[in-house]
């Protein structure tokens, strides 16, 4: 089974974010964030793809899987409904239909995580990104976050791992 994982980079440090990933055994990164800048250091699209970079995992941007403004001012005022609504209706556009595409392709082959702010996925727009790929793909969703590396260092048997027989995530 394939296993799609998510994080967010709220309340971490690029050193601990990328080293989480390593820990879980990421090979790529989506960015699912409309705007890929961050006033967090470290987390920029250029200077986050160069930090990847050196750790051997690939970054691809989804800019139209990302939550349009209205909905990210939704989440940020604590109004989830309306959240949900702007950003349901956002992944009916064309383009994001098309991004849809994009990404299970691109989370087929190799371990990879989806990107976004919010520490916690299930007020992040990330999670409905990870349920529609994993609805497609027949697919797992496994969240890792960033503050909890020894966590994940001291106990990878919790992680889905990806059975190189088969293609397929296992766990350890």
């Amino acid at each position: 089974m394939t296993t799609i994982f998510t994080i967010g980079y709220e309340g971490t440090d690029i050193a601990r974010f990328v080293a989480t990933l390593q820990a879980a055994g990421i090979r790529r990164l989506a960015d699912v964030r409309a705007v890929a800048v961050s006033r967090k250091k470290g987390f920029s699209k250029t200077a986050l793809a160069a930090h990847l970079a050196e750790a051997g995992i690939r970054y691809a941007q989804f800019r139209a899987l990302g939550d349009p403004k209205p909905g990210r001012e939704a989440a940020r005022a604590g109004r989830h409904q309306e959240f949900l609504k702007i950003y349901t209706n956002h992944l009916k556009l064309h383009d994001s239909q098309d991004a849809l595409e994009d990404l299970a392709d691109y989370v087929v082959d190799e371990p990879t995580c989806l990107l976004c702010y919010e520490r916690d996925p299930a007020t992040c727009h990330r999670l409905i990104v990870a349920e529609r790929i994993g609805e497609r793909l027949s697919a797992g969703i496994f969240h890792l976050f960033a503050d909890k590396l020894e966590k994940y260092s001291q106990d990878a048997s919790t992680i889905p791992r990806p059975d190189p027989r088969k293609g397929l995530a296992v766990a350890a």
